[in-house]
C-alpha cells in the first residue's frame, strides 16, 4: 500500500449510510476506499480549477488588484438580510 495515515472523520449519519450502501451493492470497495477516491478527486478538481485561474489571470493582465478583489467581493458575496 502507498504512504498512508490513518485519520479520523465526521461524517453525517446519511452519508455513511450511503457509503456503506454502495460498499454492499458493489459499487464501492469499501468505506475507506470511497473516501480515499473523493479525497483525491477533491483534491484534483482544486488544483484544476487554481491552474484555469492562474492561466485566465496570466492571459488577462496578472493578479486581481486590490480594487478589482474588493468590486468581485461585493458584487459575489452572499446578501445579508438586514431584517434577520
Amino acid at each position: 500500500m502507498a504512504n498512508t495515515r490513518k485519520v479520523t472523520i465526521t461524517l453525517s449519519v446519511e452519508a455513511v449510510d450511503s457509503i456503506k450502501t454502495l460498499v454492499e451493492s458493489g459499487q464501492a470497495d469499501s468505506m475507506s476506499g470511497f473516501v480515499q477516491h473523493a479525497v483525491t478527486t477533491a483534491l484534483d478538481d482544486i488544483g484544476a480549477w487554481q491552474s484555469m485561474l492562474r492561466e485566465a489571470l496570466d492571459e488577462t493582465g496578472g493578479p486581481l488588484t486590490d480594487a478589482e478583489r474588493a468590486w468581485a467581493d461585493s458584487v459575489l458575496a452572499p446578501k445579508r438580510d438586514s431584517a434577520a
